[in-house]
């Protein structure tokens, strides 16, 4: 079997004090691979060290992680993509296994989760990525963990049939969910993550990017989840008209009046809007289900490596 075509994939922003460690630590773990790094306007001359360091290097203006992504995934072609933070957090030396768990077990996905090293997480961003991962698992499937890693291997399957749609941090949300959505396959390792180097500083903001991350989450869910979302919307309509008309029809069958009209008219309006929901989520789900299997043949249209 042929050898794969790899790239490897660094998103950078103001990094010229670590891209040119990891392009290195990169080119001595997969020496077969292309290196791109993608310079999302920087201004202390990140593209031009990443160039010495012998990385192919592109340009993205529309600033955020997410329109990096979007912009590498679909400029590049490759067997497998390697994507890594440009911050000299990951292990290069974990990449190769990585590779071999994609190649050999057909996985269109395999996540690295961290294992922190000296203070490497700011406490933050500990409790905001264990709240954030488990609340996609929760809602999508539990076969992910430490979903906000910055360091995957991807299929070209995967690649040319992601969507994406988010142009900041939740970038990590939206390729987790479209792995778990097409039930592909997904592996895990764990890697050592290191703390940033003295004079580097993460660009994730724990409360407004926590926040943001989980407002796609609950957008992600009415989108990929519709009956669900919208039958739990009609249940809480139901059960609060209920709760509104009993004293009424109670007060009804022994006097046979109705004092509180307004009441009446609004536990009925309730009720009204309830079911229109769980209307609306069979309706939504249809669509969905189409919009599901557009994604599954785009995806289906990319053999898995070695099936070609």
């Amino acid at each position: 079997m042929k050898e794969p075509e790899v790239a490897v994939l660094i998103p950078c922003y103001n990094e010229a004090g670590t891209v040119a460690q990891v392009v290195s630590d990169f080119r001595a773990a997969l020496p077969g691979a292309t290196i791109y790094v993608y310079d999302n306007n920087s201004t202390d001359g990140t593209a031009e060290i990443a160039t010495a360091a012998g990385a192919v290097v592109r340009t993205e203006p529309d600033q955020g992680k997410g329109a990096v992504v979007q912009r590498m995934f679909r400029d590049i072609e490759a067997d497998f993509y390697v994507m890594v933070d440009g911050d000299h957090t990951y292990d290069a030396q974990r990449a190769p296994e990585m590779l071999r768990i994609a190649r050999e077990n057909l996985c269109d996905l395999v996540n690295c989760v961290r294992q922190e090293t000296g203070l490497a997480y700011r406490t933050g961003h500990r409790f905001g990525n264990l709240l954030l991962t488990s609340a996609v698992r929760r809602i999508f499937g539990n076969r992910v963990e430490d979903m906000l890693s910055g360091y995957k291997v991807f299929s070209r399957r995967f690649v040319k049939s992601f969507p994406a749609t988010s142009t900041g941090f939740g970038i990590e949300t939206e390729l987790t969910v479209h792995a778990l959505a097409l039930r592909m396959p997904v592996a895990h390792t764990t890697g050592d993550y290191r703390g940033r180097p003295d004079g580097s500083a993460s660009k994730l903001n724990t409360y407004r990017d926590g926040f943001r991350i989980l407002l796609l989450i609950f957008q992600l869910f009415r989108y990929e989840r519709p009956l669900t979302f919208f039958s739990v919307i009609g249940l809480l309509c139901v059960l609060s008209s209920v709760a509104l008309g009993i004293p009424l029809v109670d007060e009804y069958l022994r006097t046979g009046l109705v004092p509180r009209f307004p009441t009446a008219i609004l536990a009925t309006g309730i009720m009204l809007t309830g079911f229109l929901s769980f209307v609306t989520g069979m309706v939504l789900d249809t669509v969905t289900r189409g919009r599901r299997e557009m994604k599954l043949l785009a995806y289906l249209s990319h053999p898995a490596f070695g099936q070609r």
